[in-house]
């Protein structure tokens, strides 16, 4: 499947969003999930394919100039206007997806498979804690938006700084938590020193937590050891890993999730 882009927006000095329409997008089937993902694939820029593309058009293709797979969270569907929402994050040049967003304008292509998704805020808990960084804040915003009214949700992210702070709106009973990276030494305890410290309100809750892999393992390691979570009870996930690149951080997901299960 592929779709055009409508309309490029930025919203932060980190986060862009593209609004997808036309092209094959009739055919989409949202998921219920609110951390539905599509998985996107990126054409290096002197790569010779171009959108939209079948398998057999990679035949004889060099390596290096094939489209690079990558995951990203919708963000939002508009059925009525057949409209996808993608909110991409973004740090200079670096990586595929990111640089392609910087790049986007409307007319531009994109081939994208899914989507697929596994969490949906529970109606059977009390409340709900959400915590990531940016690279989690389009499945916490897509959720907030799902909440129902007056329901309560306790977020913690963290961002560069206050200038990255997104507005996420919800009909929740919403207390959001800002980190900043900016000025602060030891930035992978900044997330796991956060949620350690706080105060759970009573009752049942669920738990969807995000973003970097280490700080996700901590945040986890906490959880699971000092707040009771079950294993089964919660969303929990690496998107991605300090100083590696997508591709190295691909090659090595498995091993450290599984490694990470033995922590608790």
């Amino acid at each position: 499947m592929y779709a055009e882009v409508r309309s490029v927006e930025r919203l932060t000095p980190s986060m862009i969003r593209v609004v997808f329409a036309g092209g094959e997008l009739h055919a989409f089937e949202p998921s219920s999930a609110t951390d539905a993902y599509i998985n996107a694939r990126f054409l290096p820029l002197n790569s010779p394919i171009s959108v939209p593309f079948t398998d057999d058009d990679l035949d004889g293709v060099d390596a290096e100039l094939r489209p690079k797979p990558r995951r990203f969270t919708v963000r939002r569907w508009n059925a009525d206007a057949s409209e996808l929402t993608i909110d991409f994050v973004a740090h200079g040049d670096v990586g595929f997806a990111g640089s392609w967003a910087q790049r986007a304008k409307p007319g531009d292509r994109l081939q994208f498979s899914g989507p697929s998704g596994s969490y949906r805020p529970s109606i059977d808990v009390d409340w709900h804690l959400m915590v990531g960084d940016e690279s989690a804040l389009p499945a916490i915003g897509a959720a907030l938006e799902a909440i129902e009214p007056g329901r309560q949700v306790q977020v913690v992210a963290v961002v560069d700084n206050a200038g990255c702070e997104l507005d996420l709106p919800s009909r929740g009973d919403v207390s959001i938590t800002w980190l900043h990276r900016e000025g602060v030494d030891d930035i992978e305890a900044l997330l796991p020193n956060s949620v350690a410290a706080m105060t759970f309100p009573e009752g049942s809750f669920d738990v969807f937590v995000h973003g970097e892999a280490a700080e996700v393992r901590a945040v986890r390691k906490h959880l699971l050891s000092e707040r009771g979570v079950s294993k089964d009870g919660a969303s929990i996930s690496p998107y991605w890993r300090r100083t590696y690149t997508d591709e190295a951080w691909r090659e090595i997901k498995r091993d450290w999730i599984a490694d990470q299960a033995n922590d608790v």
